[in-house]
């Protein structure tokens, strides 16, 4: 959603509100690329707080779709936020514009999805108790057992375990 600020730095206009969706189908956080599942219509207001400054005020629900950390299988997570922000464009030592807008077009979009990469969760799991994959076939073992022999030798006895396979040759 792009909405136009010229009514508002013109002074015609001193706060209005706005509900609409948002555009985007999936999240790309640099790693990744996650689906968006579920979204609710972002809610928006924009208040004139002085000569050339505005005030936005977004409130966002939406769920993506990730994968658990341990077991790869997809989890959804849901997220609802508020974003505040507040844009002096009289102001000439600013030394760039912000990402989520482009001249006097506010791109709610992008105001959203910045303020996403701050609640991304540090670690996606799809229950606590989360078994993961086996590191040997890569079978997820929340689906049970695979078979496979996970012990882990001492590496300390690595010294002579060598000395034992170079007698059985």
């Amino acid at each position: 959603m792009h909405i136009h600020l010229s009514d508002f730095l013109s002074g015609r206009q001193e706060s209005r509100d706005y509900e609409g969706e948002l555009t985007f189908d999936t999240f790309d956080d640099g790693l990744s690329s996650h689906p968006v599942v579920e979204k609710q219509p972002v809610r928006l207001q924009i208040t004139k707080t002085g000569e050339k400054c505005l005030s936005f005020l977004a409130k966002a629900a939406f769920s993506l779709s990730m994968p658990c950390d341990r077991c790869l299988e997809p989890v959804v997570i849901p997220f609802s936020y508020e974003v505040g922000r507040e844009v002096d464009f009289g102001d000439e030592d600013q030394e760039e514009e912000p990402a989520y807008l482009e001249g006097y077009v506010l791109d709610v979009d992008a105001l959203v999805r910045d303020e996403l990469f701050v609640h991304m969760p540090m670690k996606v799991l799809c229950r606590e108790d989360c078994r993961g994959i086996c590191n040997r076939c890569g079978a997820n073992l929340n689906h049970g057992d695979c078979g496979c022999d996970r012990t882990e030798p001492d590496p300390r006895m690595a010294a002579i375990r060598d000395i034992f396979k170079e007698a059985n040759r």
